[in-house]
């Protein structure tokens, strides 16, 4: 069993640090601020809490919760412009640091691969370092579904990332950061799960995770310290 003592190393010594977005480096969940734009917020924040508490597949929570928002790219795209993600506090800090440090910067996400790549723009972080989900659109921007064959589109589809990213970079020591079960459940095989509870608790997480925080700047702390 790995000590709270061996996780901090690992953090230190990191070749890649992976983010959880949703509620974790933004401070929204940006499937219900997209559905609250589209006018059903409600009844899709309920089915984010049953799908993040890890009740359900995240692949039958993210279909029922677009089916029932069908948002238009026209939509997605207003919604960027007239209410862009919030940053978390500390976070730009964080991945500016860790960049200094050399480390890789990924954006992991059950989240849509548009609003990710705003986020990933204003952190500096490669586009190429993105993984989300895709929205589909008919020619007249219409929504037409999502793509399927994208790894976040399913329970442990964040693992996978991780497992490609190791394959392909050969990284030796990963983290992984988030709020969700969905992030948890990614270690293995990443090296190191960081629970974050600085936008929202989730109980499960809280509970199991051997290393929880709840703001940025207690792992900027642990970076300064070596």
């Amino acid at each position: 069993m790995t000590s709270l003592l061996e996780l901090k190393e690992i953090f230190r010594s990191a070749d890649a640090v992976c983010f959880d977005v949703d509620s974790t480096v933004i401070r929204e969940e940006g499937i219900d601020e997209l559905a609250k734009f589209c006018g059903v917020g409600d009844a899709v924040a309920e089915m984010t809490r049953r799908a993040m508490g890890g009740t359900v597949t995240f692949k039958a929570a993210l279909t029922a919760r677009l089916g029932l928002i069908r948002p238009s790219y026209e939509q997605v795209q207003k919604l960027i412009s007239d209410n862009p993600p919030q940053l978390t506090p500390g976070i730009r800090e964080l991945v500016s640091r860790l960049h200094q440090r050399g480390v890789q910067v990924f954006l992991v996400s059950g989240g849509f691969q548009s609003i990710v790549e705003h986020v990933a723009l204003q952190l500096n972080i490669p586009t190429a370092n993105v993984f989300a989900n895709r929205l589909k659109f008919y020619f007249n921007g219409e929504y037409a579904g999502f793509d399927e064959t994208q790894p976040t589109a399913e329970s442990g589809g964040k693992g996978k990332v991780i497992t490609h990213l190791k394959e392909q970079f050969h990284f030796k020591k990963v983290v992984m950061i988030g709020d969700g079960a969905t992030d948890m459940e990614a270690c293995p095989p990443a090296d190191c799960f960081i629970g974050f509870g600085g936008n929202v608790v989730r109980k499960q997480v809280k509970e199991k995770a051997k290393w929880y925080i709840t703001h940025f700047d207690e792992l900027l702390k642990e970076l300064e310290e070596r």
